[in-house]
């Protein structure tokens, strides 16, 4: 079931949230992530945040900034390849005309995710933090 997210819950997303950057960006070095986590945790809040709930655990989670910005899609490592991002992205798509984002180019697995939802890459850019090449995505309904 997807629904926002109770306020009370964060530290759940955010473990989700740190295992997967991790996981997914080992091309970068885990303190940069560990270093990020109170910041990233603290903007949660300020965030329109869809998780996606099953028998009372969080699978996955979507946050969305700025009225269209996808800050993050993250879905727990154990429950990937289930259609539960699909699922959380195509319920931002029900509630937003444009949708954008940045996605490292070395992350193939979600530069092809989003491609296959109709995202466009616009832009190539470096990574002011990383310095890692990214791409900017955008999908307009």
């Amino acid at each position: 079931m997807i629904k926002e997210l109770n306020k009370s819950k964060i530290d759940h997303i955010m473990k989700i949230w740190l295992e997967e950057n991790i996981s997914t960006h080992d091309f970068i070095s885990k303190d940069y992530w560990k270093t990020n986590y109170e910041f990233v945790k603290n903007a949660l809040p300020e965030s329109t945040v869809l998780v996606y709930e099953d028998g009372g655990e969080i699978k996955g989670f979507i946050g969305i900034i700025e009225n269209s910005y996808i800050a993050g899609l993250f879905v727990s490592n154990k429950y990937q390849n289930e259609g539960i991002g699909s699922k959380l992205l195509e319920r931002c798509k029900e509630d937003y005309f444009v949708l954008s984002l940045d996605v490292y180019a070395k992350n193939l697995k979600a530069i092809n995710f989003y491609k296959k939802h109709g995202f466009k890459v616009k832009k190539e850019k470096e990574n002011d933090e990383t310095k890692e090449k990214e791409y900017s995505m955008i999908w307009k309904l």
